[in-house]
């Protein structure tokens, strides 16, 4: 049996089939190489042209009124229970505020990171003193033991909020994460042929550095439990969930989770394209905020984390339809299996307390890999300023002896999620014909670009700055470039020119990224070039891996050298 907990779940049978059955890609992904002009993405159960859909407006207008998150108050006034409900709780606004999962991963990375080295440098001292130190013996060791005694507890299933909760765990997969990484350091120093005296500072090395990790490690662990026990009480790190269905399934699915779920989940209310009237009076206490076609608006903007489908499997056109709307969406979706006459093999299913889920689409990171990624670019984006800083500099004083006007250029662009931020540019066109928008995109010899520009446009040094984008957050070194809010491809917004354009936005996106080292960049004068563009994107995110990634970045110098298509 396999609880859920938020981390991907792609080693299920009936995940891997569902996803093949569910939605295939038109475009066959095929690196450096052309492709015919075909939608993205198209369901095998999509309705020909003309043809009813499965949610076809009703009678009573569901589907007609554009949804705003905004309505919500109303819908609820008009259409919840009067008596204190879990659904009326979880709509408090006195509530506490939720609480990032990836980011209190994120937090005790580091502190495991840091303890680790902390406790190397303290017990080498306390060995050796600080007259006779061997800074790179010391600092090898340090980086060595800490990076592999993050990867056993990662290994040990240490980094999920399920295990963070239990101390006693910690402490024991701390003690075999230390005994491990300790002891692959010690072999590796006697095969690299260490002398005598070194082999003797090494085993009190050892000794002390285990009995000083262990201390400084359970102590920042047993904190870590404290309040993730916290938390957990005041529903802080409850996975953000939506049911769809409103009927008989749907208010089971609630009652069982209410009594077996032990506070794991947050349900924000239903969604069902059906007439209030002929859904049961009693929907678990929750709220219907919707119909189907209002569920992307709302798991966007209320950054949902998972979205059950309570519809009997007999349903197939209606499945079909919500997986049509919600592919796109960095949310988990599982479909609940109560009551299903399918019987798989236990290892088929996730489990929220004791009910069963079969899981449909995942994340495409889990919290540990988000947490991962997010601390290798943060260390690495610093390191990247300090050394790049003469660059910066020179290029600053470019911009400014070359034209009048401001050096940076701010640019709204889509980011995770599809949430706006300000990318930020060496400006690179002559002031007051700069594209805010991008809605003309810049072509080969633009009047708009100053000769500098071009200069640095074309070596990709107009980019440097949004190196503190990456600081901020908004931005990762590796993922699908960020476009413009209004670039447009053979005279069309990208998202009219792809189907299904905004799946690239499951991730955060990146100063480089996999279509711009195998040369799609720069005009998209063609609908093909930023479907190739979005193909590649699509490929980076279902393949996502700390090495693919260390492979873009070394292939970006390469590409920055030798561009193509860049103007």
């Amino acid at each position: 049996m396999r609880e859920y907990d938020g981390a991907s779940a792609r080693d299920g049978w009936f995940c891997r089939v569902s996803e093949q059955a569910v939605y295939r890609r038109a475009i066959e992904y095929r690196p450096g190489k052309q492709t015919e002009n075909r939608p993205l993405m198209r369901f095998a159960s999509d309705p020909s042209p003309g043809s009813k859909t499965p949610t076809e407006p009703s009678a009573d207008g569901w589907s007609k009124q554009p949804f705003r998150v905004a309505d919500l108050r109303a819908i609820a006034a008009s259409q919840a229970p009067h008596a204190e409900s879990p659904g009326d709780r979880g709509q408090d606004a006195k509530a506490p505020a939720p609480i990032s999962q990836p980011r209190v991963i994120g937090a005790l990375l580091l502190f495991d990171l840091v303890s680790f080295a902390a406790s190397g440098f303290l017990s080498y001292f306390s060995v050796v003193g600080r007259e006779e130190v061997d800074w790179r013996f010391l600092s090898l060791g340090a980086f060595a033991v800490s990076v592999l005694g993050v990867y056993v507890l990662k290994a040990r299933w240490s980094y999920t909020i399920r295990a963070l909760g239990n101390f006693p765990r910690q402490f024991f997969s701390l003690a075999v994460a230390l005994i491990l990484s300790l002891a692959a350091w010690d072999a590796s120093c006697m095969l690299a042929g260490a002398s005598d005296p070194q082999l003797t500072t090494l085993r009190l090395w050892t000794l002390h550095w285990f009995a000083w990790g262990l201390w400084i490690g359970a102590a920042g662990h047993a904190l870590f439990a404290l309040a993730a026990e916290r938390w957990t009480r005041q529903g802080r790190l409850a996975r953000r969930t939506v049911m769809v269905g409103g009927g008989a399934q749907a208010v089971e699915t609630i009652h069982r989770l209410e009594k077996s779920g032990h506070g794991a989940l947050q349900i924000l209310g239903l969604f069902d394209d059906r007439n209030r009237s002929r859904l049961p009076a009693d929907l678990g206490g929750y709220q219907l905020l919707g119909a189907f076609a209002d569920l992307e608006a709302f798991c966007r903007e209320q950054k949902v984390d998972l979205l059950i489908v309570a519809l009997p499997l007999s349903a197939e056109d209606r499945i079909l339809y919500i997986l049509d709307k919600l592919w796109v969406l960095p949310v988990d979706v599982r479909i609940s299996a109560l009551g299903s006459k399918l019987t798989l093999r236990d290892r088929a299913y996730n489990y929220i307390g004791d009910v069963p889920f079969l899981p449909i689409f995942d994340k495409p990171m889990s919290d540990w890999a988000i947490a991962q990624k997010s601390l290798f670019d943060r260390v690495l984006a610093l390191i990247l300023i300090v050394l790049l800083s003469p660059v910066l500099a020179l290029v600053a004083l470019g911009v400014k002896l070359s034209s009048s006007g401001p050096i940076l250029f701010v640019q709204q662009r889509y980011g995770f999620n599809n949430e706006q931020f300000g990318a930020l540019k060496f400006r690179s066109m002559h002031v007051g014909r700069c594209d805010a928008n991008a809605s003309q995109l810049v072509t080969r010899d633009d009047p708009r670009v100053t000769k500098f520009g071009a200069f640095i446009r074309r070596t990709s040094l107009d980019e440097l700055p949004q190196l503190f984008n990456v600081l901020k957050g908004d931005l990762s070194l590796v993922g699908p470039r960020p476009h413009a809010l209004k670039a447009k491809a053979a005279g069309m917004i990208y998202e009219k020119a792809v189907e299904g354009y905004f799946a690239r936005h499951k991730v955060k996106p990146g100063i480089t990224g996999w279509a711009q080292i195998n040369g799609w960049r720069g005009e998209t004068d063609t609908a093909e070039k930023i479907e190739q563009r979005v193909a590649h994107d699509l490929y980076y995110i279902d393949n996502w891996s700390p090495w693919l990634d260390i492979k873009i970045l070394a292939k970006t110098p390469i590409a920055v050298l030798f561009p193509k298509n860049a103007y």
